[in-house]
């Protein structure tokens, strides 16, 4: 895990590196400086020169700037590193995930994706930050503090030997009861972001049934149970501070006792004034190091558990695998399903898909109907490799899709999914996702085939509209005419329609229909609809049942020989026929 998330690191090693060289000097000018001011003392009390005094202070002037300039590279240097590595490790997610298999995207929800790539990597940011830094300072600073309490104070410096065992048995007892309590978090953090994620999604949904109030306790409980989590977090940490002020003002007031009982008994000759300050400021620069070890130990152990999610991710392989050689150009249009099963997971009891085999010829026109949960979607993900087949192949132009390029694959075959999604960004640029340098009367063009010109040419600043994030300010159909216009500028061998015309009307559709046959005979053109008008004119119509094919043929066979198609168009055209 350590390995993987390291490699983040990359072009900024350099500043990884110089980060705790900075820290050791600036450690090393902090730790000399009592040691100059108990000279000074010492040289104050013995009744020394003016011309010594300013020599002494000069000398704590520099050490103090010295101290400062390598404190304050060292945190430009740590910001560079730690900000460039939470870049990265977001940039390697982000990556990954653009990688993944529908299967793959399965196994993580959306929320979870979220705070993994924000919460998550803004904790391994923090920890990431302290260890190159203040994990170098902490350890270095009492290391030395205490050699030269020893060097200055003698065995005045055992105090601290016997105290810091008290502070280290405090903070490891408070560390080890929050630290289960902080891992148990990030789950309640992921539950938060699906509540929110869920009620702006469908706010249309949630106040057309007035569910406003369900909504907000939903959120309220989610919130409440991370919020309770913190809390108790938070009061076990809460003892940190008082634990640490009782150590350090006891091995302060013990230090100050024996030192000034032996400077008056000895009169000097062991101890003197100036090493009771130096021996305070080393108790307290030795006891600040085990309060900022204990602030790393909370903070790298919180995020091991941030660790752990981001390695899951890119861990993670793609269940979809390109070959060597792969194919980069299909021969044709058509399209082969030969003994095909298929089921979404390995775990999964039941086949989405079983014993599928279709043969679809290049520019054929060929309708899918079927109920919900009958497996039309499923039939043509396998189509552009979405997910791969469980048995048996599917083969695009004579070649089967696993022997493809996946860039080249998905160029050929432009899909409409049954749940349109546009992005925020002008329609123009909506379109050009299509195809990046079609020109504006290409789009144009396409848009009047998809039936979608009129409405984009009726708004005020045309094909230069802001559509909202998800297409918020268009209605389902125009969303749903945008999406085809976007499908077709790909200029694809096979166009799949996912139910994508359900929000138009029937003339429309009509239309849109129309256009297909005459401007792109040579496309093999899959639409998956409920209504029988969609699919009536179809070169070969194919019903689906519980995922099987129960019946092919067209509109006329059909209606003779099929009955689940003969009870769908009867129940669509009964007022007619009456």
């Amino acid at each position: 895990m350590i390995k993987k998330l390291a490699s983040g690191i990359r072009e900024y090693k350099k500043q990884t590196l110089i980060t705790p060289l900075l820290m050791i000097g600036e450690v090393c000018c902090e730790c000399i400086i009592p040691l100059i001011t108990a000279r000074l003392i010492n040289s104050i009390e013995a009744g020394c020169s003016m011309s010594q005094i300013t020599k002494y202070g000069v000398l704590l002037v520099a050490m103090a700037l010295v101290s400062l300039s390598f404190g304050a590279a060292a945190g430009r240097t740590c910001a560079t590193a730690s900000s460039g590595y939470a870049k990265n490790l977001r940039h390697d997610l982000f990556y990954k995930v653009q990688g993944f298999s529908f299967s793959n995207i399965d196994k993580f929800s959306t929320s979870s994706l979220v705070t993994r790539l924000t919460t998550d990597v803004n904790n391994v940011q923090m920890s990431f930050m302290m260890i190159i830094r203040t994990a170098v300072r902490a350890p270095l600073m009492l290391t030395v503090a205490a050699v030269m309490a020893f060097v200055v104070g003698k065995k005045l410096a055992w105090i601290f030997i016997c105290i810091i065992p008290v502070l280290a048995f405090g903070l490891g007892l408070v560390a080890c009861l929050a630290m289960p309590r902080f891992r148990a978090v990030f789950k309640k953090y992921d539950k938060l972001n699906n509540s929110v994620q869920e009620n702006i999604k469908g706010m249309r949904v949630v106040k057309s049934f007035v569910r406003e109030d369900y909504e907000k306790k939903k959120f309220g409980a989610a919130s409440e149970e991370l919020r309770h989590d913190f809390t108790v977090c938070e009061r076990i940490l809460a003892f940190n501070s008082p634990l640490m002020q009782s150590c350090m003002y006891t091995s302060m007031l013990l230090i100050s006792f024996f030192c000034s009982k032996l400077v008056v008994s000895l009169g000097g000759e062991y101890l003197d004034v100036g090493t009771l300050s130096s021996m305070i400021t080393y108790s307290m620069q030795i006891l600040m190091s085990l309060m900022m070890l204990s602030m790393i130990f909370v903070m790298v152990t919180m995020s091991v558990a941030s660790m752990k999610r981001i390695c899951e991710v890119l861990d993670e392989e793609s269940d979809i695998k390109e070959k060597e050689n792969a194919v980069t150009e299909g021969p044709d249009g058509s399209v082969d399903f030969e003994n095909v099963n298929f089921k979404y997971s390995k775990s999964a009891e039941k086949n989405a898909l079983e014993n599928i085999n279709l043969h679809i010829s290049s520019g054929q026109t060929v309708g899918i109907i079927g109920g919900t949960g009958s497996g039309k979607s499923s039939l043509i993900q396998l189509i552009s490799r979405l997910y791969d087949v469980t048995d048996g192949s599917v083969k695009v132009g004579g070649i089967d899709v696993r022997d493809y390029s996946l860039k080249a694959l998905r160029n050929q075959v432009a899909v409409v999914l049954q749940k349109n999604v546009l992005f925020s960004g002008t329609v123009k640029e909506n379109l050009r996702w299509g195809d990046e340098n079609a020109d504006d009367d290409e789009l144009q063009r396409i848009c009047a085939l998809a039936q979608a010109d009129e409405f984009i040419k009726a708004h005020p600043e045309k094909y230069d509209r802001f559509i909202e994030q998800g297409g918020a300010n268009v209605s389902g159909g125009q969303k749903q005419r945008i999406c085809i216009a976007r499908a077709l500028l790909k200029k694809p061998k096979i166009l799949i329609l996912d139910d994508s015309t359900s929000a138009v009307d029937t003339h429309t559709d009509a239309l849109i229909r129309k256009a297909f046959r005459e401007e792109i005979p040579g496309t093999t053109k899959i639409i998956i609809a409920q209504r029988i008008s969609s699919v009536q004119d179809a070169d070969m119509i194919v019903v689906m049942e519980n995922g099987c094919i129960d019946a092919v043929g067209t509109h006329d066979e059909l209606l003779k020989t099929n009955e689940i198609y003969k009870e769908v168009y009867y129940s669509q055209n009964k007022a007619g026929d009456e």
